[in-house]
């Protein structure tokens, strides 16, 4: 379901006035229509357990029934004698992985100008935008996410042009027609904001502000102005973009903002403190490390990757250490994509930045690394209640790896979404297909 302030697709009329009116905010537009994929009643049993919040279970058990996780503990774990039972001996257990930062569907493959979709680069800000409105999801990204990464949940954002770039969106991770039938039920917006080189390229290059650090600030702070005098009018006029910037001052709608610096990072943090609003998460955040302390203290989660850096200036002092400093600062610690090929190995890459670390000489756990690209996740994106970490009454998103999930050499075997078993290596007829690759019949083939 949506979440903060209704923004109509639709009109309705008054048989008795004839007048018009938009949808109210309790008949939300674009709502999710979600329904979880039937599933049966089964027990893993025998595997090593990482449950996504720091724990690990060895010859663990995690039972799940009705699309929900009913229990998870050691081998003494009762499951009834009617349910689907997999041997997991040697094999290993997590929650379903977490992507807090992919454009897929909004820049789908084939990657092509008319599959352009996640930069509405009209103007610095456009917090009336809504990226769902260009998710395809057809793309075939969705499926190799599942299969090859074990990714049952993932937020797509608009692209970093403007400051403020639009609204994001959660999905789940399953086949469906619409983008409405991918919405995760009960997910908040997420507001996705840029800082640095990537607003003050475009409109700069344009001629237009910001061209300049203290632009990006200037336009950022007058706009937070006039969306506050927005919030406090009494009957102000429908605005789409204020009607979002309310939604995030009012705490609905949470902000992930695109910040490589260390220096830019704790200028928004205090910009943030200004306007009345507060960031969950920094995206990219190479120099997070710099300021562990003060991402800490003001609870907002680095939302990074394990070795991307140096690809522009903003982006020169990333180190390869970032990851496990932030995690020994006690800050919390994401690992994201950004990309259609890293959302399928985050697993992975969530390993390379634990072995950084290591070689640091900071011992971070196989538990806690795993959190990084589960519940850590879940928490910035505002549905760590739901998801995200193996736990009684959560939704059974579940991957069963066939091998330690940290290593370069294991994957997905079986990947459960709300206890609907949707991907299995063994079974050539669960592992979806989107209708784009299904292709057209060729020339000849119907009459």
């Amino acid at each position: 379901t949506t979440t903060g302030s209704a923004s109509a697709s639709a009109e309705r009329a008054d048989s008795d006035t004839g007048d018009y009116a938009a949808k109210t905010e309790d008949e939300a537009p674009f709502a999710s229509t979600y329904r979880p994929y039937p599933g049966i009643a089964t027990a893993l049993v025998g595997a090593t357990v990482y449950d996504g919040k720091g724990g690990m279970i060895a010859n663990g058990t995690v039972f799940m029934s009705g699309g929900r996780i009913v229990a998870v503990g050691g081998p003494d774990t009762p499951i009834p004698q009617d349910v689907t039972v997999f041997d997991g001996t040697g094999k290993f257990v997590t929650p379903g992985i977490i992507d807090i930062h992919s454009h897929l569907g909004d820049y789908p493959s084939p990657s092509v100008d008319a599959h352009s979709d996640g930069n509405e680069a009209t103007s610095p800000t456009t917090p009336d935008v809504w990226a769902e409105h260009s998710v395809w999801p057809q793309d075939p990204g969705f499926s190799r996410a599942l299969a090859n990464g074990g990714v049952t949940a993932l937020q797509i954002l608009p692209g970093s042009a403007n400051l403020m770039g639009g609204r994001t969106v959660t999905l789940k991770n399953v086949p469906a027609r619409t983008v409405q039938g991918m919405k995760f039920p009960g997910a908040p917006h997420g507001f996705k904001m840029a800082c640095g080189e990537n607003p003050k390229r475009v409109y700069g290059g344009r001629g237009r502000k910001p061209s300049t650090r203290m632009g990006n600030f200037a336009v950022n702070r007058k706009t937070w102005l006039e969306a506050i005098d927005y919030a406090n009018s009494e009957e102000p006029k429908r605005d789409l973009a204020k009607e979002t910037l309310k939604g995030v001052l009012d705490g609905e709608i949470l902000v992930h903002n695109h910040c490589y610096r260390a220096d830019e990072m704790a200028l928004v943090m205090d910009m943030a403190k200004e306007m009345g609003y507060r960031v969950t998460a920094f995206h990219h955040a190479v120099e997070a490390y710099k300021i562990g302390d003060l991402l800490r203290e003001n609870d907002v989660c680095s939302a990074i990757w394990a070795d991307w850096y140096g690809f522009k200036m903003e982006a020169y002092d990333g180190i390869l250490e970032n990851a496990a400093l932030l995690q020994n600062e006690g800050a919390c610690v994401v690992i994201h994509s950004d990309d259609q090929d890293d959302i399928q190995r985050l697993n992975q890459e969530a390993a390379k930045a634990q072995a950084a670390g290591r070689r640091m000489g900071m011992d971070i756990s196989d538990a806690t690394v795993i959190g990084w690209i589960t519940l850590n996740a879940a928490k910035a994106m505002g549905i760590a209640d739901m998801t995200g970490s193996l736990e009684a009454g959560k939704m059974a998103d579940v991957v069963l790896w066939n091998g330690d999930p940290l290593s370069v050499y294991s994957r997905p075997e079986k990947v459960w979404v709300d206890g609907a078993l949707l991907f299995d290596a063994i079974d050539p007829k669960r592992r979806p297909v989107s209708d784009f690759e299904l292709g057209q019949p060729g020339e000849g083939d119907v009459k």
